[in-house]
Order: structure tokens, then sequence, then C-alpha cells
């Protein structure tokens, strides 16, 4: 019986000796990097800064528009000269960030963790509750008081909507609110609205010309998606800023009244926001200088995918100064086609988040001095 030698795959040897090489500037060009502009829109004023210290972020409720700004006006420091900040600050140096993630994550994790090294802090990862006392019994607010001793700020995300309250009442160090089940992700609508602001920064004016105004289509369910629901808080603190919103969701939900919490529409339409409904994605398009598009739908404590008849494409017919945005991670609701094209702010939305994230945790630790020239 006769033996087959294998041959050697030639081909593939001389490709693999060949240098790989990459684009140093992927998609996210078409986003700012630089944000100048911004910088130049809002005026420094450390003051409502100070809001922030000793104070936890379970909400964006519990924020003022001019703190708002003036994370905006860091985050665009640091976004905008980042080896000042990086290299030659290190506002965080020797202090403690405790990454406690009992639901999957990947941008939201690592952005906070990106955030506080580039600063000069250290960080504490948890990513399985089995591995924790929690999974003996362990109460949150008991781990809680073990935090005290183990670091200088908390980032949790956990499915529980209730987890991070319960932690705050044993915490005497502050803490992130990265995602409580369905209810809220303040720190993904900041990024969000950062985005925006970047893209057109005369929406940071205390009086926004009427031709600047956005008219943004949300592409979710506010009832059931804690970053929409966010996205719409955060809105509403700026009304002078938004012309209308329009909230596209699946078809056949009118009748249910699930499309909005009990008062949430209300709540929303007080704060001066004008929104309406609408199930015709295509023919909303047209229209819109913003679209904010997330499918992930929560459903107890589990998730599902929301509005399949949904799906953005680059031959659909987008203003030509319009802009995309997307929490990520995506599915077949967001086309790569878009990658290469301008509408795709949704790279620069998830880099610009960890410059937010950068300024944020600077005021929570009461560091802003380091960083601020006003203060």
């Amino acid at each position: 019986m006769q033996l087959l030698m294998a041959q050697p795959r030639t081909a593939v040897i001389e490709e693999a000796s060949a240098p790989l090489r990459f684009q140093p500037m992927g998609p996210d060009v078409f986003g700012h990097n630089q944000p100048q502009e911004l910088l130049a829109a809002i005026d420094e004023d450390g003051e409502p800064l100070v809001d922030l210290v000793d104070q936890h972020v379970v909400s964006i409720q519990a924020f003022r528009a001019e703190t708002l700004l003036q994370l905006f006006r860091l985050a665009a420091k640091f976004e905008s000269n980042p080896d000042r900040y990086c290299r030659h600050n290190t506002p965080l140096s020797g202090k403690i960030l405790i990454n406690a993630f009992y639901e999957p994550s990947t941008r939201t994790r690592l952005s906070f963790d990106s955030a506080w090294h580039r600063l000069g802090g250290d960080s504490i990862n948890i990513t399985d509750r089995s591995t924790t006392g929690i999974a003996k019994g362990e109460s949150l607010e008991d781990v809680a008081h073990m935090f005290n001793n183990y670091g200088d700020c908390v980032v949790l995300r956990d499915s529980n909507p209730d987890a991070v309250f319960a932690m705050t009442s044993t915490l005497r160090i502050p803490i992130i609110n990265a995602g409580n089940g369905i209810d809220e992700h303040p720190t993904q609508a900041m990024a969000d609205l950062y985005t925006m602001f970047k893209w057109r920064p005369t929406l940071a004016m205390p009086e926004v010309p009427e031709a600047d105004r956005i008219r943004i289509g949300i592409v979710g369910l506010p009832s059931r998606m804690r970053t929409v629901r966010s996205l719409l808080r955060i809105l509403a603190k700026f009304p002078k800023a938004v012309e209308e919103v329009v909230v596209i969701h699946a078809s056949g939900m009118e009748a249910g009244g699930n499309v909005f919490d009990a008062g949430q529409l209300e709540e929303l339409e007080s704060a001066g926001l004008s929104v309406r409904c609408s199930t015709d994605l295509q023919g909303e398009i047209p229209d819109l200088d913003v679209v904010y598009i997330n499918a992930i739908a929560w459903v107890g404590d589990t998730y599902e995918v929301h509005g399949n008849e949904f799906r953005l494409t680059r031959d659909m017919p987008f203003k030509p100064e319009a802009i995309v945005l997307h929490p990520l991670a995506r599915g077949p609701e967001l086309s790569t086609c878009l990658d290469e094209t301008p509408h795709n702010w949704y790279f620069s939305q998830a880099r610009g988040a960890v410059f937010l994230r950068m300024a944020l945790l600077t005021c929570m630790v009461n560091r802003a001095e380091r960083v601020m020239d006003v203060i």
C-alpha cells in the first residue's frame, strides 16, 4: 500500500511570509476625531462639574443641561489633544476602578477600562458573577461594602434593574450604571448626544438657529430598550436643539400600547419635545437629519430582536449630510455597506464614548481641577 505524503502548501507559506499591512485610519474618520468646533461653541465653566463629585450616576434624569455641556466640552478637550492628558498629566494616577460586569459587554466595559487607564489609573475587572461571593448568596449590599475598601469608583452592569440601587445603599464611593436591564444606560446617552454635538456644534448653543435644529428618527422601542429610553431623556434636556423626534417601531404594536411605558411619552412632551410614532422607515428617511437604530429589546431578564423588517443600507434616500448612529453591537439592521459612507458616525460614536467617559470619571473622583483651565 502506497502512502500519500502531504504536499507542502507553498502558496500559503509564501502568502504568510509577505507583510500583512493595515490602513491606520478606518471608517471612523467620517466622524470628527478632533472636535475643535465643539470646544469653541461651549465656554468653559467648571462650576457645573462640581455636581458630579460624590454623586452616583444611575439615571440621566439627575443631570443638568449645563453639567452635560461642560462634560462634552471636557470630552472634546481630551479627544482633541489626548497626548496632553494621557502622557503628560495622568489625573487618575493612584486611583482604582472596579469594573463589575455581570452581563455581556464589549464596548462599554472596554471603553471604561480604556478611559481609566489612559488617564493613569488602574482597574479591577469582574466579568463572571459565578466567580464572586454572589454565587454563594452574598448580597449586593455586602459586595458594595467590600468595594468601598478596594477601589475609588465602581462601574456596574447587571440585567437586574434594581441591582445598582441596592449597591448605592451601602457604597461610599461613586457608582456608574453601565446598563441595568431594561431601565437605563446613561453614559451611552451621553456618548450619543456628544456625537451629535460634534457633528453639529450649533446644537450646543443657548439659542439654536431654527435651520440647525434636528429631526431625529429613533428606530426602536422606548419601553423595552435602555439605550432608547436614556437617549430620549437626554434629548429632553435640550428641547431647543430638536425639531422633532420620530419613534419608528414595528407595525402591529399600536394596539398593544407598549411602545412607551405609562407616563413616558407625557414626560418627554412636558419637557418640550415634539414626539410622534411611525412604522414607515423608508418614508421617514428623506426628512431625517439623524437616524438612530437599535434592535435589542428586553423581555424579562433576557432580550430579543425587535423590528426584523428594518434594515439600513447605503441605497436608502438619506439626506446628503444625514448621520447614522447605533449603540452597537450591530446585527442585520445595520448593513456593513454603510461603513464606507459619510453617513457612518457609529464608529466615531464608539470612539467618542472613551473620551466622554474619561471626562465623567475625572470629575466623579474629584480630579477635574487637574485638566481644566477654569474651575
